[in-house]
């Protein structure tokens, strides 16, 4: 159990909450590290992979983590998986250029406590930091609408229906790679992976890969 983060008794601000930033852009995290730290956050770590982001988690145990969900190798949301698995009362905020309902869903169910989009303004990603701190939940207001449309949607999304490292395997077979590729990238065997191919595509009610890359361009899980 780590210790609660400290927060000021005056302003509410956050005091010494630490940060491990995680994001394959390194512009990007030197814009969120200025950002962050002008309200009194400490960044402990930084990482450009899932590979990296899980063991820097494990050694500064910290009080939120920043996640991109586009990061190369394992990505984003197996990372998020990694870490929550590892540990129950860890607080990561989704931080991604992903702006569909479908994304925000199954970073939910793999345990985010806050999905931001980077469309939104730099003082809501500091907002959402420290609500997540606190152990609350925070969704950027455009995804907020997003989810509340997605109802309506007629056509299955497969956010709906997978799990998360379903979903994930379902976006990188969209994206074209091999079952071997993908199992190098979640550490899997290839036999595990193939059969979560067979399992999503009962589920999503498809049988070819032309199918499956038609769906995934339907609900944006992948851009062509």
């Amino acid at each position: 159990m780590r210790a609660a983060p400290v927060y000021a008794a005056q302003d509410d601000v956050a005091e010494s909450l630490r940060i491990l930033l995680a994001d394959d852009h390194a512009v990007l995290r030197a814009g969120m590290r200025r950002l962050l730290e002008l309200d009194a956050m400490v960044i402990v770590a930084e990482a450009d992979s899932g590979e990296r982001a899980y063991p820097l988690y494990l050694e500064h145990l910290p009080d939120v983590v920043v996640l991109d969900l586009g990061m190369p190798g394992a990505g984003g949301l197996e990372t998020l998986r990694r870490i929550v698995m590892r540990d129950a009362d860890a607080r990561v905020l989704v931080y991604s250029m992903h702006d569909r309902a479908g994304f925000a869903v199954q970073a939910l169910r793999a345990g985010a406590r806050g999905y931001v989009t980077k469309a939104c303004p730099p003082e809501e990603l500091v907002a959402a930091v420290r609500v997540v701190a606190r152990g609350g939940m925070h969704l950027s207001a455009d995804l907020a609408q997003r989810l509340a449309l997605k109802a309506v949607h007629e056509a299955q999304d497969p956010a709906d229906v997978l799990s998360p490292r379903e979903f994930e395997i379902f976006r990188l077979l969209a994206d074209g790679l091999e079952l071997d590729d993908i199992a190098r990238r979640l550490n899997l065997s290839a036999k595990t992976v193939a059969n979560h191919q067979s399992l999503l595509k009962h589920k999503l009610g498809i049988s070819t890969a032309t199918e499956l890359v038609r769906l995934a361009l339907r609900h944006g899980v992948i851009d062509r």
